[in-house]
């Protein structure tokens, strides 16, 4: 059985930091490109970060570059989102991800594994 569990969510005030994390089991994670993705109310899901299995090419959406940092352990088949000075805009809920297709083609569509989500609110 396949699990994607997140954790590190909160309520935090603008200008802070938070760092999620997910553990994945029941896949072959060193086989997978993993991300996260976020949904804030009425929008749709948005690809926030993620590395493919293969290299260490990590993308980035523009809202988010030289915030968050993304990294992977395999040998823990954990991925970590670092998120620092927050903004109330990054309010949503965040959602681990994982893929068997390469970077270039990682996206909501191609996503095979979803985590639950954990909710990140920032305050202003």
């Amino acid at each position: 059985q396949v699990q994607l569990v997140e954790s590190g969510g909160g309520l935090v005030q603008a200008g802070e930091s938070l760092r999620l994390s997910c553990v994945a089991s029941g896949i072959t994670f060193s086989k997978y490109s993993m991300g996260w993705f976020r949904q804030a109310p009425g929008q749709g899901r948005k690809l926030v970060a993620a590395r493919g299995w293969i290299g260490d090419t990590t993308y980035y959406a523009d809202a988010v570059k030289d915030r968050f940092t993304f990294s992977r352990d395999d040998t823990k088949n954990m991925v970590y989102l670092t998120m620092n000075n927050l903004k109330p805009e990054d309010t949503a809920v965040y959602y681990c991800a994982a893929a068997t297709v390469q970077l270039i083609d990682y996206s909501a569509a191609t996503v095979r594994h979803w985590g639950q989500g954990t909710q990140v609110t920032v305050s202003s």
